[in-house]
C-alpha cells in the first residue's frame, strides 16, 4: 500500500451542520455586502484605470470668439458648429463655420478651429480651414473621426453674382505634423 504525501486532514467528511454553518456564514457576507456600498459618485468601474475616472474635456463653444472675419457694421453669425479630437491630444476641438449675417446674397463663409485650453476662460481661434477672402460657401459640413469635410460652393469669375455660386468641389482636411492638410478636393464641377 501507497503512503499519500498529503497528511490526513481531520476533517475528510462534512456533516449537516458544517453545511448550515457555510451557508449562514454566506448570507451574512452577502447581508452585509448589500449594507455597505461605495458613494456611487467615486465607485471605480471594472477595469477602469485613474484616467476613466475624470470627466471627458467639453468642446469649446464659439459664443462669443472674435473670429478673424470683417462684416462692417452686421454681425459674424455661427452658421454651423461641430466637435472631436482633430489632433489626437483627447481634448475635443470646435470647428465653426462662421459667416456675415448679411441680408441678401451668399455672404462667404470662414471655417476656424477652436481650442481651449485646460482652465482657459475663453476659447481660441487656432487655424482658419476657409479664408472668407477666398470666396467660398461651406454646405454639408461634418466632423468625423478626426476629418474635417465640407462641399464648397465658390464661383469660376469675378463676373459670377455672388447670388449664384456655379463652382462645387469637396474638401477634407486633417492633422498632420502639427498642421492641418486639406486633401485634394476632387475637380470642381458646375453646380
Amino acid at each position: 500500500m501507497q503512503q499519500s504525501v498529503v497528511p490526513e486532514l481531520a476533517h475528510t467528511q462534512t456533516s449537516p451542520i458544517q453545511w448550515v454553518a457555510t451557508a449562514t456564514a454566506i448570507a451574512g457576507v452577502v447581508a452585509l455586502s448589500s449594507l455597505v456600498q461605495p458613494d456611487p459618485a467615486r465607485a471605480a468601474q471594472p477595469g477602469a484605470g485613474p484616467s476613466a475616472a475624470t470627466a471627458p474635456a467639453a468642446a469649446p463653444d464659439p459664443t462669443g470668439v472674435d473670429f478673424p472675419i470683417v462684416c462692417g457694421p452686421v454681425k459674424a453669425l455661427v452658421e454651423k458648429k461641430a466637435s472631436g479630437d482633430l489632433d489626437g491630444d483627447g481634448r475635443p476641438e470646435t470647428v465653426a463655420v462662421v459667416r456675415c449675417d448679411a441680408g441678401s446674397g451668399t455672404p462667404p463663409s470662414g471655417v476656424y478651429v477652436l481650442t481651449q485650453a485646460e482652465g482657459a476662460r475663453r476659447p481660441r481661434v487656432v487655424a482658419t480651414l476657409i479664408d472668407p477672402k477666398d470666396r467660398l460657401s461651406v454646405t454639408d459640413f461634418a466632423v468625423s473621426d478626426g476629418d474635417v469635410t465640407a462641399t464648397l460652393l465658390g464661383y469660376s469669375s469675378a463676373d459670377v453674382p455672388s447670388c449664384c455660386p456655379d463652382l462645387r468641389q469637396n474638401a477634407k482636411w486633417q492633422w498632420k505634423n502639427g498642421a492641418f492638410i486639406r486633401s485634394t478636393p476632387s475637380e470642381a464641377r458646375g453646380a
